[in-house]
């Protein structure tokens, strides 16, 4: 990488958390990294230098997000390059998922990116300057059966993050919303994956889709690795993608739902056009 810059990434204590900050530390970045649990934190990644900053943070509690970035500012000064990178994943049908298990969802998953982005702006906006990466999924664009609350969180993750790229492109400020596929990560084990606990057995369709899925673990394509690159590559691209897929199973995904949706509008052309002055 051509110089340093500030990093701040949320979730850093696994998955593509870890080895993003894990390859932004060798490289001679300096990371403020967030966790639950900062003795996590620490341990998963195993460094312990002036580069790195880890911040014990509740995303969910805002006040918790300011005390993060403000420490990040007085240890670094700034902060360059903001990745909204904690989330969860949450299977069940919509009536098998309680009011309380949706919204620490939505919480964690849409809330918590929304709490770092109100602290961070005024920063970037100050330096006219940064780059925003949402994570999101492909569940966000093309969510499979089961997956309705987690699809409809990171379907939230990208409308927001569209929006922000255009509300802040007058001050330098550069948005990226990222949607992986399958990583092998710790995605798919109980620290990670929540699923109903009160499961009603006429929903076949939605067991089959959960075990199919979970059986998955350990074996899925994608590299967080090479994730971790490829974040660090559209950083230092002059102009940075507003959209990027992660991993084949994605591309492919992200493709079969634009045919769907080609065919879905262009079917009812004529009632949606009728409706017209």
């Amino acid at each position: 990488m051509s110089d340093k810059k500030v990093w701040f990434v949320t979730g850093a204590s696994k998955g593509l958390g870890l080895s993003l900050v894990k390859q932004l530390l060798a490289t001679g970045q300096l990371v403020a990294a967030t966790s639950r649990k900062e003795a996590d934190l620490i341990r998963a990644v195993g460094i312990q230098s002036e580069q790195f900053l880890p911040l014990q943070t509740d995303l969910t509690d805002d006040a918790s997000v300011w005390a993060a970035i403000d420490k990040t500012i007085a240890t670094f000064d700034r902060v360059d390059v903001v990745v909204n990178n904690a989330g969860y994943g949450i299977g069940g049908s919509i009536e098998e998922l309680n009011d309380e298990e949706t919204r620490e969802s939505f919480d964690v998953n849409v809330f918590g990116t929304l709490n770092v982005i109100r602290n961070a702006m005024p920063h970037l906006r100050a330096q006219r300057s940064g780059h925003i990466i949402n994570i999101s999924s492909i569940a966000g664009i093309a969510p499979g059966t089961g997956w309705s609350v987690y699809g409809a969180a990171k379907h939230a993750v990208i409308g927001l993050s569209e929006v922000l790229a255009e509300d802040v492109k007058e001050f330098g400020i550069k948005v990226t919303v990222v949607a992986p596929g399958a990583f092998r990560t710790s995605f798919l084990t109980e620290e990670s994956l929540t699923l109903t606990k009160e499961p009603i057995p006429a929903y076949t369709a939605v067991r089959n889709s959960h075990e199919k899925l979970v059986a998955t673990s350990g074996k899925q394509t994608g590299s967080p690795e090479k994730a971790a690159n490829a974040l660090i590559a559209i950083v230092n691209e002059q102009k940075p993608p507003v959209y990027l897929l992660l991993g084949s199973d994605a591309y492919n995904r992200g493709l079969a739902k634009l045919e769907l949706l080609k065919n879905a509008f262009k079917e009812q052309e004529e009632l949606t056009k009728s409706t017209d002055f």
